[in-house]
């Protein structure tokens, strides 16, 4: 099993921050490779339309608000693993309430590609991601 694991400090507060990425469909809300959700099962999965028209269907694993963190599974995807399970997560930082670290980490088994190139997929999705949740926060 090979995992990945991106942190950035983002200028907000860890409410603002989980405000904006705490819901299990807001990624079309500051991800903007990830222009569509459509929830299904009441909530507990999405159906995701990257830029690119590819769907990616994932499913609510865990949902911790005390904590700020969720968790998901990919049921199917375009990426090039299986067993796929992630986690979102939103800390405060201490001695500093205008910031928050935002953590995205995810676990898989490689199909077909080794480890480290499963990895660096994952790694880059994951700070893109991140960047882009910057982003948004300092457009609001």
């Amino acid at each position: 099993m090979a995992s990945t694991s991106v942190s950035r400090t983002v200028p907000a507060s860890p409410e603002e921050v989980w405000n904006l990425i705490g819901g299990f469909q807001s990624l079309p809300d500051w991800l903007p490779y990830i222009p569509e959700s459509v929830s299904e099962q009441g909530g507990r999965a999405r159906r995701l339309t990257n830029a690119d028209g590819e769907v990616i269907v994932e499913q609510l694993t865990a949902y911790d608000l005390q904590e700020r963190s969720y968790s998901y599974a990919i049921l199917k995807a375009p990426f090039p693993v299986t067993g796929y399970l992630s986690t979102l997560r939103v800390h405060a930082l201490p001695g500093r309430p205008e910031a928050a670290e935002v953590q995205w980490s995810g676990r898989f088994v490689p199909e077909g590609v080794r480890d480290e190139e499963a990895e660096a997929l994952f790694a880059g999705i994951y700070r893109d991601g991140l960047d882009a949740l910057v982003t948004a926060v300092q457009a609001r």
